[in-house]
């Protein structure tokens, strides 16, 4: 079939498919997913240590571990969504999975049978019950990773980025699903918690996933209403193909007119590719883009200047996100040790006993309100001021995030001061739970800022083929920090073993004691990071758009790009 003679709907986007009720279908499994995540996130190291029987660092080691895993896996959610399947598909195969993970994991908390006995040791898991226990969190991890470097992405392929408008309402989409998100977690360290730590464990974690269930068959539901972003070239072999052809011209100059390197005609353009304008950065990738005097242009043998720039852009995303991982790796921290914090700290409002680990609420319900507040009065403020369609660029959301987050771990090494010192004044008296609320609060809000402002970053820059599997690099410093939390965990401990009067180390066992010099440790790191980030913000060029299309041709070609269904799609290709 030619795809000129398909009679394709108008451009989409709020009128007949996409736009915001569209979107519903996404918030609402943003909303019913991170219920059961984010509360068992907020449990799982009190499960792993009360029920499971590891010791306080193994606990928090095995949760920042799992924890890395999902967002390092959601690169492969990304990848695929791109490449292989709708962004839609790869939600449900992957929310299959975590489902059936979520199921194992219900199944093992309600089984006694199943639960270790106590040892002595950092982990007491063996045997068949190890086996259940770790093959259970492996394929949750796949499950949800895969879910999280898709979701995202497939709301925000609802709107048209080539007018102001379309820039407008992407900018607020990505709020509404930090929003959306926030409050299924609100609901899932609150309700699901409270019920998993004074009823039974695995009533917390059927809950969870009965939520993810209903959240993944409301996703589905809502496919007639999607628009499908057409399936692109795999991305690490366009990315390999640069790479080999410019070592192997490392030895040719490269032509002080950019315009005698290669370009693909706009004739010849597959109409759902952009064409980007050549940058000056990584000239050496320049060598890729040079055609020898006739030579038939091949994908192994020479590269376009967009394929080229689609490389540049991806490795200018590499600084911006490993600036943002020690921010992450104070997260973990909050994740772990400061739930271990409030167990012994007074979780009582009266005579009502308040769950540790619903602690995380508190920031939640800030954000709840915040998000509001930030688009519907902050953002339209901020755009008179600047122009930007978001009110301030995503880089400068980010800045913001990592000041907040240094403040952050400054007030958990306060709080951790005055918790140990009535401890040890009075253990029958200790201070108030509420008392964490402060640390996370303030962290809550810079999440609020930075998630979204790389979710946004990430998203426009990308190249068009590419925009999940660059949304999931938000994921992918949430992975690097989780792991890198294991790694100063185990480093400390280390070092400071060997030069305490004790000999042991700060985070020993289930020893608190130390635990503020640890938050002020991130604290300082946070802030060189900070510096450190400037610079690369500073650095980084955003990309330009070279489409020199009329518009009536640039709608035409939006019009096809957005299709009825997936086979519709497949057809256009």
């Amino acid at each position: 079939m030619d795809p000129k003679e398909v009679d394709m709907p108008l451009s989409p986007w709020g009128k007949r498919k996409g736009g915001f009720l569209a979107c519903m279908f996404v918030f609402v499994l943003g909303a019913f997913e991170n219920m059961g995540f984010v509360a068992n996130m907020a449990t799982m190291v009190l499960y792993f240590k009360l029920v499971m029987q590891f010791d306080l660092s193994a606990s928090s080691n095995t949760l920042t571990n799992f924890m890395g895993s999902v967002w390092l896996l959601s690169v492969i959610g990304g990848f695929v969504s791109d490449t292989y399947l709708s962004r839609l598909n790869t939600c449900l195969t992957f929310g299959t999975l975590e489902v059936l993970a979520l199921t194992m994991v219900t199944i093992q908390a309600y089984s006694k049978d199943m639960h270790p006995d106590p040892c002595g040791k950092s982990s007491c898991v063996k045997g068949g019950k190890a086996s259940m226990f770790y093959t259970s969190l492996c394929l949750l991890a796949v499950g949800a990773g895969g879910v999280k470097g898709s979701i995202a992405a497939l709301g925000a392929d609802q709107f048209d980025r080539t007018d102001e408008k379309g820039k407008k309402l992407l900018s607020s989409y990505f709020n509404w699903f930090l929003l959306s998100s926030t409050i299924g977690s609100i609901v899932g360290v609150t309700v699901i918690v409270w019920v998993s730590m004074n009823k039974a464990w695995y009533w917390g974690f059927f809950i969870g996933t009965v939520a993810a269930l209903v959240g993944f068959i409301f996703l589905a539901l809502g496919k007639p209403f999607y628009c499908f972003q057409p399936l692109g070239s795999s991305p690490l072999l366009k990315t390999a193909q640069v790479i080999v052809v410019a070592i192997r011209n490392r030895s040719l100059s490269i032509p002080t007119n950019s315009d005698d390197l290669y370009e693909i005609n706009d004739e010849d353009r597959d109409p759902f590719e952009e064409k980007l304008s050549h940058t000056s950065q990584f000239r050496l990738l320049d060598k890729a883009a040079i055609l020898h005097e006739g030579m038939t242009p091949e994908p192994w043998k020479v590269c376009a200047v967009t394929q080229i720039e689609e490389v540049k852009i991806l490795t200018r995303m590499l600084p911006i996100i490993a600036s943002t991982i020690i921010m992450n790796t104070c997260m973990a921290q909050l994740q772990t040790f400061s739930l271990y914090q409030g167990y012994f700290m007074d979780p009582y409002i009266g005579s009502y006993k308040f769950p540790t680990a619903s602690i995380p609420a508190i920031p939640l319900l800030f954000m709840s309100i915040l998000i509001p507040i930030y688009e519907f009065v902050v953002v339209p403020f901020a755009r008179k001021l600047t122009g930007h369609p978001s009110g301030i660029t995503e880089l400068q959301r980010v800045g913001v995030g990592l000041v907040l987050s240094i403040i952050s771990m400054a007030v958990a090494g306060i709080v951790e001061v005055k918790r140990r010192n009535q401890a040890n004044k009075n253990p029958l008296e200790p201070i108030s739970l509420f008392w964490l609320s402060f640390q996370y609060s303030i962290f809550g809000i810079a999440d609020m800022f930075t998630i979204v402002g790389l979710l946004e970053f990430f998203y426009k820059e990308a190249p068009s083929g590419m925009r999940s599997l660059s949304t999931s690099f938000t994921y992918l410093s949430l992975s690097f920090g989780y792991f890198l939390s294991s790694i100063f965990v185990d480093l400390i401990n280390s070092i400071t073993k060997r030069i305490a009067p004790s000999k042991q180390g700060w985070l020993h066992g289930d020893n608190l004691n130390n635990l503020n010099l640890f938050y002020w440790f991130l604290a300082i790191l946070s802030s060189l990071n900070f510096a450190n980030y400037l610079y690369w913000a500073s650095w980084y060029k955003n990309k330009k758009d070279t489409t020199t299309e009329s518009g009536s041709n640039l709608k035409h070609r939006m019009n096809r790009s957005y299709n009825d269904n997936e086979e519709t799609t497949h057809i256009l290709k």
